[in-house]
């Protein structure tokens, strides 16, 4: 599939009418919308279907993360949805992503999130993962690549390594931030040309389009650098 606009705006919110508010004003400049868990816990499956209705590609970003059979089966409940990305959690194993990628609907790309772009370092370490965040990376892409998915979601710091070392991937990458915006949360950070320079397939962009004075012309500004 490919999509208008490689912007998918983050509409972490549990409110749908605001939800369906903001993406009915920045429509016409992204390429889809991106549900969290926040939203999913609020809204459920009704919530995503009436998203759905706005007439725009869903990016579920559950993350999901069990045994191998309970990720196969959530993902085959999510089917009827049918969403145009779903993400796992690559460190969930081989097992894990090669059944949720086995229950996903034929036409939903199945991502692995690598690493968390509020992670840096020190969390790479608190937490007792081998190496840095590019060998974490680059470690998680190789293993989605071989368990089936069809990419990962990486920051825009090791998007072009991962791309280099799966070249027919497709690439989610999150933590992506206008030249002049605040960062936030996000530790690893990039612009919106920088991340689809060096390979990104889809930037997923919250807070510097939902938190705009007016969210329409913020997401005509970024779709402009691109």
């Amino acid at each position: 599939m490919t999509y208008r606009s490689p912007i998918f705006v983050a509409l972490d919110t549990p409110e749908i009418e605001h939800a369906k508010a903001l993406a009915a004003k920045v429509r016409h400049h992204v390429g889809g919308i991106k549900l969290g868990l926040e939203f999913f816990a609020a809204n459920g499956r009704p919530g995503v279907r009436e998203m759905a209705a706005l007439g725009l590609p869903i990016f579920l970003d559950l993350k999901l993360h069990d045994i191998p059979n309970t990720v196969g089966k959530a993902m085959h409940a999510l089917a009827s949805l049918e969403p145009a990305i779903v993400t796992v959690h690559a460190s969930g194993g081989r097992a894990m992503m090669e059944d949720a990628k086995a229950a996903a609907p034929l036409g939903t790309k199945v991502v692995g999130v690598t690493m968390l772009t509020s992670l840096d370092e020190s969390d790479i370490d608190a937490v007792g993962f081998r190496g840095n965040a590019h060998d974490q990376v680059t470690r998680l892409t190789a293993l989605a690549r071989e368990a089936g998915l069809d990419g990962v979601v990486c920051s825009g710091a090791e998007v072009k390594a991962a791309k280099k070392l799966w070249p027919g991937g497709f690439f989610v990458v999150p933590g992506v931030r206008p030249a002049d915006g605040p960062v936030g949360d996000q530790k690893r950070v990039v612009t919106p040309r920088q991340a689809l320079d060096h390979g990104a397939s889809v930037l997923v962009i919250g807070r510097p389009i939902t938190k705009a004075e007016d969210p329409d012309i913020a997401a005509r500004a970024i779709e402009a650098t691109l």
